[in-house]
């Protein structure tokens, strides 16, 4: 070394020095590495649930497409077999009316005028509980099915199945079967956009009552003669494909908006399933759920003896009386306004309150209610003031037996005697339950309109049924007595409004529960 270098030879202790920071620096290496091998891990995930999912959809697409070409082409050997169940089929189910009344309707199931409303119901909310992705999925999937099914059919031109005895009629085109197609997708898009909220124990169970529902329903069509095998099976197929085809599109929207990609059997949107369960965190729904029976069955079995007795007077004590000159003058009266326009009017008011009419708003609103208010007290109200209102109207009429007014009955011979009125006790029930349940809980000028219709309904079903000749005055006045005194002991022992809350509020109550777990 010559006398002007000043350089030092490195020494041991230095050499330690550099090790121990490129120790530290180490863990700080391999925290920013992290992330980037979780998403690497996640990215192959994606890529091979991928690529198994299209391996599926297209064997499921090469079923559908050999089907179409086997059908469009007449196949010998699958005319054959088409042709020998429908006849099998047929015969076996024909000589059962029972058999083809039941399987009737299961297929009802599967039809638009049932699936549509099922599908706007379940819209509806997801929308209510915040859940637009959701909702829009549900709608792309429902309006996919409604264009692939006549499209197709027309493409196809295959005609229906001729039957020995023909049980049931369908129009158009019989490739592929709607019902199975629209069932195979509705169905399916439910499970997929609802699983979340089932518990883990009962997934297999809710997938199995779906999957046995479809099953059921292309079975029903073939059953009935509309429908041959391969309509069924090219329906089921059809439907699956474009079940896949939305699913898989919208797992790529999750993540190109940046959201993990679940595997499909934990649902379409895991971390929804507090919003979609009904009530995510509900008290008690009665504290003292025995005592609670006993006090409805005691107030049941009282009003039942309260309307005995005044039925009986009325059939038996009034005749020749000025009241019972007056119940049956009014149906008279009403039937000398009778005209063909007037008695189409009172048709549909009558309607209003038959048994599928008040069915079908319960069956919308109790959904809607839940989704509202996240509570299963409005539910289980309405749910027993309607159960309780049909048995005791049918223990009553079958007791008194009183006899329908002496005029032409539009209606003609009702299985049901006059007093007190179904149809009149069923649409007061109906809408006064739901206008104690929404006027305490929106705050908005339209709740007012829940007391319109609960005034308003009934008003107008009790004329439309005189008018008709189907009951007296009397008969209408019996149905606000069990109105009154059915809802009066519902109130008591549910207390509906117990925990009462708004919408909103139940709502930010939700999102801290979320929040806090």
């Amino acid at each position: 070394m010559s006398q002007h270098d000043t350089r030092q030879p490195p020494r041991a202790d230095d050499d330690a020095r550099i090790r121990e920071q490129a120790d530290e620096r180490a863990p700080e290496r391999t925290l920013a590495q992290a992330p980037d091998q979780a998403r690497g891990a996640r990215l192959r995930q994606f890529v091979e649930r991928s690529v198994l999912g299209l391996l599926a959809l297209v064997a499921i697409g090469l079923g559908f497409g050999t089907l179409l070409l086997l059908v469009r082409f007449h196949w010998a050997p699958l005319q054959r077999l088409d042709h020998g169940v429908a006849e099998a089929l047929n015969h076996l189910v024909a000589p059962h009316p029972a058999v083809v009344s039941g399987l009737t309707e299961v297929s009802s199931f599967g039809g638009r005028p049932f699936m549509l409303p099922l599908v706007v119901l379940a819209v509806l909310v997801l929308l209510i509980r915040r859940r637009i992705r959701l909702a829009i999925y549900l709608v792309v999937a429902g309006t996919g099915a409604l264009l692939l099914d006549p499209s197709l059919k027309t493409l196809v031109g295959r005609v229906r199945p001729i039957v020995d005895v023909p049980v049931a009629v369908a129009p158009g085109n019989s490739f592929p079967s709607g019902h199975a197609l629209g069932s195979m997708v509705v169905y399916g898009a439910l499970l997929l956009v609802f699983l979340p909220a089932v518990p883990r124990r009962g997934r297999p169970y809710f997938a199995g009552a779906i999957a046995l529902t479809v099953s059921a329903i292309g079975f029903s069509r073939a059953a009935l003669g509309v429908h041959y095998l391969s309509d069924v099976l090219a329906g089921w197929l059809l439907g699956a494909a474009w079940l896949g085809v939305t699913a898989y599109a919208f797992r790529v929207w999750r993540r190109s908006a940046g959201a993990a990609v679940p595997p499909l059997a934990e649902g379409l949107e895991p971390e929804a399933a507090p919003q979609l369960r009904p009530t995510p965190a509900e008290s008690e729904l009665m504290p003292h759920p025995w005592t609670g029976a006993a006090e409805i069955v005691t107030g049941w079995v009282l009003i039942f003896g309260v309307l005995y007795a005044v039925g009986y007077a009325l059939t038996h004590l009034t005749g020749g009386t000025w009241l019972g000159r007056f119940d049956d003058g009014v149906p008279g009266w009403l039937q000398t306004f009778r005209t063909p326009d007037l008695d189409h009017l009172s048709y549909l008011w009558s309607k209003a309150g038959d048994t599928h009419a008040i069915l079908a708003v319960c069956l919308v609103f109790c959904p809607l209610a839940l989704a509202l208010w996240r509570q299963w007290r409005p539910v289980l109200f309405l749910v027993l003031t309607m159960l309780g209102e049909l048995t005791l109207f049918l223990c009553a009429a079958r007791s008194v037996g009183r006899p329908r007014p002496p005029v032409a009955q539009l209606d003609g011979v009702m299985p049901t005697t006059s007093f007190p009125s179904g149809h009149i006790a069923a649409t007061m029930c109906l809408w006064v339950a739901i206008a104690l349940l929404v006027v305490p809980r929106v705050r908005q000028w339209w709740r007012w309109v829940f007391v319109v219709l609960a005034v308003v309904m009934p008003a107008g079903v009790a004329v439309s049924r005189m008018y008709r000749g189907e009951h007296h005055p009397t008969d209408a006045l019996g149905a606000l007595l069990l109105t009154a005194a059915w809802l009066g002991v519902l109130m008591w022992v549910v207390r509906p409004h117990a925990e009462l809350r708004t919408a909103a509020q139940a709502a930010r109550d939700a999102e801290r529960r979320t929040a806090g777990g």
